[in-house]
């Protein structure tokens, strides 16, 4: 059947919902747990770089297993693979709640948990874009902004548990929250599904009567079993099989383009985040102002993404997306930059403000304008092969830039 038309809201609603819960998770878990590392580093005698390593394994494999997950998309669909990301995320996290040394945690919280929300990322983004068209910009710029409130909501949460329970029931409790990733893989309802069902009744209905003569012999006494033959012969006409991963978009000229671009900004996108507290700390700042400086960037992160995505989707903007995205990250280059001439806390916040504003409408953009570049047939491919190339950029960004 022909693609169903986005119908830009109401189930769509509820997958937005959704969308932005496993984004959240996706994002925000990883530096998240970040808070159980002084509790890891005294129990299995390791250095702050040892424990750190299980952060960077999780967005190692939320980036590197981008074909895999296409792959699986391709071939099963989004919802039967969210709701098996969300068991593996969950199950990962359990499991490093029973961790005897670091190496089980780099495989149980680490590389399970890290795939399992790989495959709920990616699935999710999909959906959100085949039940959008219209208010896609909206919808992306809403579901984005789920990483900075889960970032804002995790980490104290994350203490407050460590507090009460230790590092081991905070997995244990967070692996248990995992499983609403089940929760917002049942809701993603494939768009086409009530349609093609209409379709197949209405379909059997007219085969029911059409069949009805076959085998026997018409008014005139011609047989209708020639008939029925040819009918079975058209009917097993095979169907050209679905690419489990479409290569065939490195023949687009921009999404080229898009992928070189998003290498180089992802190289020091993520550098702010990780190392600007302790550079804060080095220029003389209190350790607890120094922490208040990433609040700063999420609760201005929180207004930028949905202010973006309603921005983008203005009629005079929409069709100029890309150029709106290249300036994203033009001022989030420049933001970085600027940085260096920030030698006091007041010039850390403004710092922290002007990137937060930056960061927020990358985030928004990004995956809106992959769309438009390669299509929603082709997303799921483009997006696999995107996050693969940005993971070894996400490896290398950070470590280069620190000291």
């Amino acid at each position: 059947p022909a693609p169903v038309k986005p119908p830009d809201g109401g189930w769509g609603w509820i997958v937005l919902f959704g969308c932005f819960v496993i984004t959240g998770f996706s994002y925000a878990f990883p530096k998240a747990v970040s808070v159980y590392f002084k509790e890891l580093m005294k129990d299995f005698h390791v250095g702050y770089s040892d424990t750190a390593w299980i952060s960077s394994i999780m967005l190692a494999m939320l980036y590197g297993t981008g074909p895999v997950c296409s792959i699986m998309v391709n071939q099963f669909g989004c919802r039967p693979v969210m709701l098996i990301g969300g068991l593996l995320a969950s199950s990962g996290m359990i499991l490093a709640s029973f961790t005897t040394n670091i190496i089980e945690l780099y495989l149980t919280a680490g590389v399970l948990t890290g795939l399992g929300m790989a495959l709920n990322f990616q699935p999710s983004l999909i959906m959100l874009g085949t039940y959008f068209d219209k208010r896609r910009p909206l919808a992306n710029g809403l579901a984005a902004a789920g990483s900075p409130v889960f970032l804002s909501s995790l980490s104290p949460l994350g203490q407050v548990l460590l507090e009460k329970f230790g590092w081991r029931g905070g997995f244990l409790i967070m692996g248990g929250l995992l499983l609403n990733c089940c929760t917002c893989g049942a809701v993603m309802r494939p768009l086409d599904m009530g349609m093609r069902r209409k379709m197949e009744k209405a379909q059997d209905k007219y085969e029911a009567k059409e069949m009805l003569p076959i085998g026997g012999k018409s008014e005139e006494g011609i047989s209708t079993t020639d008939g029925t033959k040819k009918a079975k012969k058209a009917k097993k006409k095979p169907k050209k099989g679905k690419k489990l991963l479409d290569f065939s978009i490195f023949s687009n000229r921009g999404f080229i383009i898009y992928t070189i671009s998003k290498f180089i900004l992802v190289l020091g996108l993520f550098v702010p985040p990780i190392l600007l507290v302790n550079y804060a700390k080095d220029t003389g700042v209190p350790d607890t102002e120094a922490a208040f400086l990433l609040s700063i960037i999420g609760f201005i992160d929180i207004f930028a993404r949905p202010a973006c995505g309603m921005v983008a989707g203005l009629k005079w903007v929409r069709p100029h997306v890309a150029y709106l995205f290249s300036f994203s990250m033009l001022f989030n280059g420049l933001t970085d930059i600027c940085s260096a001439r920030a030698s006091n806390y007041t010039g850390l916040v403004i710092f922290c403000v002007f990137f937060g504003i930056s960061y927020g409408m990358v985030g928004a953009l990004q995956f809106e304008v992959l769309m438009a570049i390669v299509g929603s047939q082709k997303f799921s491919s483009a997006i696999g092969l995107v996050l693969l190339i940005e993971a070894f950029a996400v490896l290398i960004g950070p470590p280069s830039a620190g000291r």
